[in-house]
C-alpha cells in the first residue's frame, strides 16, 4: 500500500482532489483550495516523487493512479470522489477518472494537455513539428531532476513575481518543490530516475512536457494554441458533458489567479453534481 503525502483542507461534502504539475507540488494549491471547501472535503496530494512524497517503485500513470486509491483509502473515502489537476496532474486526473469511471464523479484539466502529436499544428508540416518535438523531449530529459546552483530559488522567485505572482506565496512553492543539497545547491525533484520514468509515461500519452525553449518555440506555441483550440471546440460540441473554458494567465495559474481557478472549477463541478 503506497499513501502519498496529502494536505487535508478541510471542507464539507464530497471528496475533492487536487493534482499539481510536473516537478511542483500540492503547495501550488495553497490559495486556491480553501476556495473549494464550501462543497468539498478538499485534499490536495503531492505526487510520486514529488514534495514530501516518496519516489515511485515505477512512475508510470497505472501505478500513480493506484497510488491513489491508496491515499484516498486512508484519507476514509469510500464514495464517488471529484478530481482536479494541473498540467501534469491534469493528464493524471483525466486517466484516473477514465479508467475508474464508478469512482470519479467529475474530473478536471486545467492546462494538462501536453503538446500533442504532429499532425496538431495547423501551419506547421509535420515533419518540421516532429523535430521540433524530438528536440523538446531531449530538453526536458537533458534538464531532468538536475542538481541546481544556490542562486536557483531567488532566479525563480523574482521570475514569478514579474508574472505578478506575490513573493510569499513564490518562493513557498518553489522551496517545496526542491530538496536543499549541503552546499547549498538545490536538487529539483523528482530525482532524475524518477524524473525520466515520468517524462517516458507523459510520452505514451502523446503528451510531452511543456519547458521553455529556443527562438522558433514561439512560433510553435502560436500553431499549438491553434490546434489545441479548434480539437478541444470538438470535443465539447462532440461530448455534452465537457466543459471548455478560457484562463487569462500562464501556464502558472495556479498562483497567478487562485481565485478564478477556484471560481472555475467550483463551479463546474457544481453543474456536474446537480446533472448528476
Amino acid at each position: 500500500m503506497t499513501v502519498l503525502h496529502s494536505r487535508d483542507h478541510g471542507g464539507d461534502g464530497p471528496l475533492l482532489l487536487l493534482l499539481h504539475g510536473a516537478g511542483r507540488s500540492s503547495a501550488d494549491w495553497a490559495a486556491a483550495a480553501p476556495r473549494l471547501t464550501g462543497r468539498h472535503r478538499v485534499l490536495a496530494v503531492d505526487l510520486p516523487g514529488h514534495g514530501r512524497s516518496a519516489p515511485a517503485a515505477s512512475w508510470d500513470f497505472a501505478e500513480v493512479c493506484a497510488d491513489l486509491d491508496d491515499t484516498l483509502a486512508a484519507a476514509g473515502s469510500a464514495g464517488r470522489v471529484a478530481v482536479a489537476g494541473h498540467s501534469l496532474g491534469g493528464m493524471v486526473a483525466s486517466v484516473y477518472a477514465a479508467t475508474r469511471p464508478d469512482r470519479v464523479a467529475a474530473s478536471v484539466d486545467l492546462d494538462g494537455f501536453g503538446w500533442g502529436r504532429p499532425d496538431q499544428y495547423p501551419g506547421v508540416p509535420e515533419e518540421e513539428a516532429a523535430r521540433r518535438l524530438a528536440e523538446i523531449g531531449a530538453m526536458s530529459r537533458a534538464a531532468a531532476g538536475a542538481r541546481m546552483p544556490a542562486g536557483y530559488v531567488a532566479d525563480q522567485v523574482a521570475y514569478s513575481v514579474g508574472l505578478g505572482i506575490p513573493r510569499l506565496p513564490a518562493e513557498e512553492t518553489c522551496r517545496a518543490s526542491v530538496r536543499e543539497l549541503p552546499g547549498g545547491e538545490w536538487q529539483l525533484l523528482p530525482e532524475r530516475p524518477g524524473a525520466v520514468e515520468m517524462l517516458d509515461a507523459m510520452d505514451g500519452l502523446d503528451l510531452p512536457p511543456m519547458p521553455h525553449g529556443p527562438e522558433w518555440m514561439d512560433d510553435l506555441l502560436v500553431a499549438y494554441g491553434r490546434g489545441l483550440d479548434r480539437d478541444l471546440a470538438a470535443l465539447a460540441a462532440r461530448e455534452p458533458r465537457v466543459v471548455v473554458e478560457g484562463v487569462a494567465a500562464t501556464h502558472a495559474m495556479l498562483l497567478q489567479v487562485p481565485e478564478r481557478v477556484a471560481s472555475l472549477v467550483g463551479d463546474f463541478l457544481a453543474r456536474s453534481a446537480d446533472r448528476g
